[in-house]
């Protein structure tokens, strides 16, 4: 008979927010996949749980699904949890639940801490309805195309920023047309040097192009107006790349992609010598 799967939140940072039943889950397995071994023997020393231990990360998630598959199907109790917060949210998890699902084990967990709507909670935007965006692609059509979307969502947008990209992150939403939009950064959450910052778009990457963010990073940015990114706001953008070292062509086709804007208004509004 197959095993069962246990997804198990953890805390995001102050490790007394464990939940109760945490503990209970993790010592009835027979097995734990940790995305870090060494945090999350920490962990199961707080909650005095002592389990085998197996590294699973991003490197090595889609080698281990087999094998995870493997033991779910002889019958084992096998449980996954992350650095922080709930696997599969923007960490490993979503190769364990196929291999669960393509065994007919039974799929069940602990729920807990998540950082997406703890962030939610004490940013005071709207959040009847949001969307999780994740970390935004580094480079590439990938990042035009995933910044144009966040750049006209009419919903509050949820971002995970690594702190050395978090002021570029920031820069570039302001230059696509989302400036004016409200924006709470929060940093090292439930962790002794929580900070919440307060402002808009623009003022958020002003102060973080100024101070070096550290730690762990979420922003939440409000909805944007019906309108969109402007033409006005596409030709700053085009600007802005140029001053970053593009020629005109290519600094039109990105702030094009990113804003939605078509590519002949922007050509004609920056037209000048190249």
């Amino acid at each position: 008979m197959p095993g069962t799967l246990l997804i198990c939140s953890t805390p995001i940072g102050n490790l007394g927010d464990a939940p109760p039943r945490l503990a209970e889950a993790l010592g009835a397995s027979d097995v734990i996949y940790a995305e870090d071994t060494r945090r999350a023997r920490i962990l199961l020393d707080r909650l005095g749980v002592s389990k085998p231990l197996v590294s699973y990360f991003a490197g090595n998630e889609s080698r281990r699904e087999s094998e995870i598959a493997g033991r779910l199907g002889a019958g084992e109790t096998v449980a996954v949890i992350t650095d922080a917060g709930t696997p599969g949210i923007s960490d490993p998890g979503l190769s364990a639940v196929r291999a669960a699902v393509s065994v007919g084990a039974k799929v069940s967990g602990v729920p807990g801490p998540s950082a997406v709507t703890f962030a939610l909670a004490l940013a005071g935007l709207p959040a009847e309805r949001f969307v999780f965006e994740g970390f935004l692609p580094r480079k590439g059509r990938a990042r035009s195309e995933r910044i144009a979307a966040v750049a006209v969502e009419s919903r509050t947008v949820v971002l995970f920023c690594a702190p050395s990209r978090l002021a570029d992150d920031l820069a570039v939403l302001a230059a696509v047309g989302a400036g004016h939009r409200g924006c709470v950064v929060l940093r090292e959450l439930t962790k002794l040097h929580e900070e919440v910052w307060r402002g808009t778009v623009a003022e958020a990457a002003a102060h973080w192009g100024s101070v070096p963010a550290r730690g762990e990073v979420t922003v939440v940015v409000g909805p944007a107006d019906p309108g969109g990114p402007t033409v006005d706001d596409a030709s700053s953008r085009v600007t802005a790349l140029i001053a970053g070292g593009l020629s005109r062509s290519e600094a039109v086709r990105q702030a094009a992609a990113e804003t939605g804007v078509s590519r002949r208004e922007l050509y004609e509004r920056t037209i000048g010598p190249p």
